[in-house]
């Protein structure tokens, strides 16, 4: 007994500092986006809600929150579409070289987004100016591979009976695809949508480099920290934090739902 109670009290504080290392950072930054004063440094003064006045009355940085908003959905949503039709089509029909392709479309998982950044400036900024949508076209280039490998694995064999018994009962190929493909991978395409509208909220290399004078938060907030640290950051930087664990949380919520008796 006494040993399971030492191997339970390890386990206990062996998650305790895993979750102070993990959310430390993050509750220093939320504290002292509250701090009452213009160097963020210890010992916290407070609290005061100023900083967050200030940024709400930024239109620089309310300009680039929308703009990570719209790049994120639209982003996400051309990119869940696209998985989805190509992991439909690979899994569903005889493509010649399959293998390949779903190499091709995973591989960036593994490539620097500094490198897909550089690679999109050098072939497209004679074509496309800087700007939100060339942002959103990286994006859509970044998690198209994410959102591929989250959907691909759902078309198995019993995905594969359901539409096949779907046919044997007279369905079209659109029927089968709109009333039992799409609702039945309805977990996995939020999920898929979740995971790249949070990763290219918070995405700033590719930002970075394709957004010109019209950037995203994650860049103004970078602009911000070049003069040093305040208060106002920390704010800034909350936000983009408050902003993903809200969706994260909503998503959650509805996936969770119970669907009416």
């Amino acid at each position: 007994m006494t040993g399971k109670l030492a191997s339970t009290a390890i386990t206990v504080a062996i998650i305790l500092v895993a979750l102070v290392f993990i959310y430390l950072p993050v509750g220093t930054l939320v504290l002292f986006s509250l701090h009452d004063g213009r160097v963020p440094v210890p010992p916290f003064q407070g609290p005061t809600l100023e900083w967050y006045g200030r940024i709400l009355d930024n239109p620089r940085i309310m300009s680039a929150t929308v703009s990570s908003v719209i790049v994120g959905l639209v982003s996400s949503l051309v990119s869940v579409a696209l998985a989805l039709l190509a992991g439909w089509g690979l899994a569903r029909h005889r493509v010649p070289g399959r293998k390949l392709v779903e190499a091709l479309l995973m591989m960036p998982l593994a490539v620097s987004y500094l490198i897909v950044g550089v690679g999109l400036m050098v072939s497209f900024s004679d074509y496309i100016p800087k700007s939100v949508g060339f942002v959103l076209i990286g994006h859509v280039v970044l998690n198209l591979p994410l959102a591929f490998a989250i959907l691909y694995v759902q078309f198995d064999t019993a995905q594969a009976r359901l539409e096949a018994a779907a046919r044997d009962l007279g369905a079209s190929e659109a029927q089968v695809f709109f009333r039992v493909t799409l609702p039945s991978l309805r977990i996995p395409i939020i999920a898929a949508f979740a995971l790249c509208f949070t990763f290219s909220w918070d995405e700033f290399i590719v930002a970075f480099l394709l957004s010109g004078f019209d950037p995203t938060l994650p860049v103004v907030i970078w602009g911000l920290l070049r003069t040093g640290l305040d208060p106002q950051t920390n704010a800034a930087g909350t936000l983009v934090f408050l902003v993903s664990i809200c969706f994260a949380l909503v998503v959650e919520l509805f996936l969770l739902r119970k669907k009416p008796e």
